[in-house]
């Protein structure tokens, strides 16, 4: 059957039959989360490539979140398939901002939009409310600004993955990651820290308190002002609203 397939991708390069392979396994559940591939060497005849395009396919692989690589013997070694989305994405998109192909506020509407959507789907009776709430409590002790801003991200990404959309809990994180370094350069342009951080905390407790009275079109609305409000104060004119500008 394989043979066949590889007839059908004789044009691609190498490494990409053998991400084709992968994948076809994948869909086809013969792999699957925990699965290790074959040997570098079994893999490679198996599939009639090099073990260069093998290790060059693997190599892309990890890079994308799908696979972990493992050198040596013993139960961590060789090629695992794993599940990372947000890592691989982050990646890919902070690199398209570092080059201005995608500008960064278009990365913070596209975040409110996506966030705002997540917290209007969030259940008062959610198991993460109770996490939610104690980081905001450490927010409120926290003095040091990059723990502050490290608390805020958790914060977010929690209520954005308990709306149980796993594509929408991925892209946020990817999103958060892309703009991370920028996020925080930012703050540097703040005109008074102290004055922002509490608005913040008092905006987030807004936020939670309206999942909480399971109100989700005022926890939405609550999000977007938050997040624009943060930008627009450190300079970074954005807003989903059509009506603006």
């Amino acid at each position: 059957m394989w043979s066949n397939l590889i007839n059908y991708y004789c044009c691609m390069r190498t490494h990409q039959v053998v991400q084709q392979w992968i994948e076809l396994e994948l869909s086809q559940g013969r792999l699957s989360l925990g699965s290790r591939l074959p040997a570098e060497r079994a893999l490679a005849e198996q599939l009639a490539v090099s073990r260069t395009s093998v290790r060059e396919a693997i190599r892309i692989l990890e890079a994308m979140g799908v696979v972990r690589a493992g050198v040596g013997s013993g139960p961590d070694a060789g090629t695992v398939v794993i599940a990372d989305p947000t890592a691989a994405l982050g990646s890919a998109l902070r690199l398209h901002v570092a080059t201005a192909h995608l500008p960064v506020r278009d990365i913070v509407e596209t975040r409110v939009l996506l966030e705002s959507w997540a917290v209007s789907r969030v259940r008062p009776d959610a198991t993460v409310m109770a996490r939610a709430a104690e980081l905001l409590d450490l927010m409120d002790a926290a003095s040091d600004v990059d723990y502050f801003l490290e608390l805020d991200v958790q914060f977010h990404l929690a209520l954005a993955s308990a709306a149980g959309n796993a594509v929408v809990s991925a892209m946020m994180g990817s999103l958060r990651e892309s703009i991370q370094n920028y996020a925080g350069t930012l703050t540097a342009n703040l005109p008074d820290w102290q004055r922002t951080s509490a608005r913040l905390r008092r905006e987030h407790r807004e936020i939670l308190a309206a999942i909480a009275a399971d109100d989700g079109g005022r926890a939405a609305k609550l999000v977007a002002h938050h997040i624009e409000g943060y930008y627009a104060e450190a300079g970074l004119g954005v807003s989903t609203d059509p009506s603006a500008g």
